[in-house]
């Protein structure tokens, strides 16, 4: 990895198959970025099997997903929540908030995305619940991410990245970010669900973001990092002026 400045310099080739369009839902005349919100979000509720226990994402496109769960009165037994904001929301609307470690598997999980790539890939954690995310996302089968059109992106980096760390490996992960080149910011006073803190980091270019996310998390110290690409998306919901997109990952 380079720095932001030679990162800026380089032609990026992303060597991935770009996923395959199968639906397109037209939109009414100048909708929202909210209302492209709320659209996808109702779009992602026809890959939830009636009677499951599902996973359910955090940040503002998922909730309008919990939303249009609420709407749908009895259509889950349960949901497991990536973090305490998306369970207090869930008991609002009467959805029971199941433990992770009460089921072996999920049919599928729900979440939105900073910023997603052609070949599926993802930036997570804006919010700051990446790690339970990423663990939710890893028990389930299926992976939808919905999403606004200004979410997609040619090349992955220009939203920051989070880091999770334990908080007294802060300073030696900073170094070691700093090390390869890397511009990481402490997330101010934020402290996750999980007692520990982020480090944002600007200015990246990532070019082969599944190689990066195992990089990172080989430092010491690091609890996660917000790179989905390990375990992207199977299923994108884009909304955009077109309508929403469904986007499929390639077999």
């Amino acid at each position: 990895m380079r720095s932001a400045g030679a990162a800026a310099e380089r032609q990026v080739t992303i060597g991935v198959t770009l996923p395959r369009c199968i639906r397109l839902i037209r939109p009414t005349p100048t909708m929202t970025q909210d209302e492209l919100k709320q659209a996808v979000a109702r779009a992602a509720i026809e890959y939830v099997p009636a009677g499951a226990v599902i996973g359910v994402g955090t940040g503002s496109t998922a909730n309008f997903f919990i939303d249009e769960l609420g709407a749908a009165k009895g259509l889950i037994r349960g949901a497991v929540a990536s973090s305490e904001a998306t369970a207090a929301r869930l008991r609002r609307h009467g959805i029971a908030v199941v433990d992770l470690n009460e089921v072996s598997e999920l049919p599928v999980y729900v979440d939105g995305a900073d910023e997603i790539d052609a070949g599926m890939s993802m930036i997570k954690g804006g919010g700051g619940a990446l790690t339970r995310e990423k663990i939710v996302a890893a028990v389930a089968r299926k992976f939808v991410c919905i999403a606004d059109a200004s979410k997609r992106v040619d090349t992955l980096g220009r939203f920051p990245l989070p880091v999770e760390v334990i908080p007294m490996a802060r300073g030696h992960v900073e170094r070691e970010l700093r090390a390869m080149g890397c511009d990481p910011r402490l997330r101010g006073r934020f402290v996750t669900d999980n007692g520990n803190q982020i480090l944002d980091i600007h200015g990246l270019r990532i070019e082969q973001p599944a190689e990066l996310e195992a990089r990172l998390n080989n430092i010491v110290g690091v609890v996660t990092n917000g790179l989905f690409a390990r375990r992207g998306a199977d299923v994108a919901l884009i909304g955009g002026p077109d309508g929403v997109t469904t986007l499929q990952r390639p077999q």
